[in-house]
């Protein structure tokens, strides 16, 4: 009897790569000239990100150190979801991003769809945030792990392959 081959899809981040990068950015923040008086605090939540400071251009420079320090970290810019600048009392601005983490049932389903035309021998199931892609093959399961990139620009989301078995 054939094996069946499988992995999980995906959209996850490493907290604690988050938490470093974003200590990374605090430290910058007090040590760098033209934001050291800036009065700008970074708080981190189960799903969001919140900036207040002074000025819309501190709170660019902010986001600006936010993505570097990401990147280096292996963090996907994707996860991060900007909202709208906000102005909050004392003549100050307030940014809220949200933190992109799972799979919704649509963006499941539209992968799910796409990875059946592709290729017609393959099983995908939703598992809650996560899809099961199951095969006998394992040049199928290797196609689909390399269109997850394709995926990842059309649906603006990070993915990734794992439990590979």
């Amino acid at each position: 009897m054939a094996e069946n081959f499988s992995f999980d899809i995906v959209s996850d981040f490493d907290r604690q790569e988050l938490v470093n990068a974003l200590d990374q950015v605090k430290r910058e923040i007090s040590q760098r000239y033209d934001l050291k008086g800036s009065d700008t605090t970074l708080e981190l939540e189960k799903d969001h990100i919140f900036i207040v400071t002074d000025s819309e251009l501190t709170l660019n420079s902010v986001i600006d150190i936010i993505r570097q320090k990401a990147i280096k970290r292996k963090l996907s810019l994707k996860i991060f979801d900007f909202h709208n600048i906000e102005n909050v009392s004392g003549n100050k601005v307030k940014q809220t991003i949200s933190l992109i983490k799972g799979l919704n049932q649509e963006v499941a389903k539209k992968i799910s769809k796409n990875i059946r035309d592709v290729i017609k021998k393959i099983n995908v199931s939703i598992n809650g945030d996560t899809l099961r892609v199951a095969s006998k093959s394992k040049n199928d399961l290797q196609t689909v792990i390399k269109l997850l990139e394709k995926f990842e620009e059309s649906y603006k989301i990070p993915l990734q392959a794992n439990n590979y078995r």
